[in-house]
């Protein structure tokens, strides 16, 4: 397998960002809720760091960062939503974020064995490591202070 390569053998962008995470939001009765998906690779029941995330994914060489954002949330989620970025991330992984209706269908892909719609306080709890979920508090926080 290439050095830049994602885990499934696909070419990642050499140059910076190399990747991106979409943190769908959502309003509805229960409050403000964030999509996280589950992780297939280590089975139904892993638990540990990297088994739950955000949409995220690596971009290709060339990929406009934008694409790439509007792409994998298409291929994890089947989702085709508005995607906006967001100063969350950093200039290796930029961090966009994406409203979802509250009725919003999700299907997933085979990379993803379940999701899970959370209050953003659990969704960040279960995201690990630290670095998966500070992303979520930040947005959090933003979407807090903007109504």
């Amino acid at each position: 397998m290439p050095e830049n390569a994602t885990w499934d053998g696909k070419p990642v962008s050499p140059e910076p960002p190399h990747g991106v995470t979409i943190i769908v939001h959502r309003r509805g009765p229960a409050g403000l809720e964030f999509l996280i998906l589950h992780r297939a690779h280590n089975g139904p029941d892993y638990a540990g760091e990297w088994a739950w995330t955000p949409p995220s994914g690596a971009r290709y060489p060339g990929e406009d960062v934008e694409s790439c954002a509007r792409r994998e949330l298409a291929e994890e989620t089947g989702l085709a939503l508005v995607v906006s970025p967001t100063a969350f991330g950093a200039s290796e992984w930029i961090v966009y974020t994406a409203e979802a209706a509250p009725d919003t269908a999700v299907r997933l892909s085979p990379e993803h064995d379940r999701f899970e719609w959370l209050d953003p306080v659990e969704a960040a709890r279960r995201c690990q490591p630290d670095e998966v979920a500070e992303p979520l508090r930040r947005a959090h926080g933003h979407l807090l202070a903007s109504g």
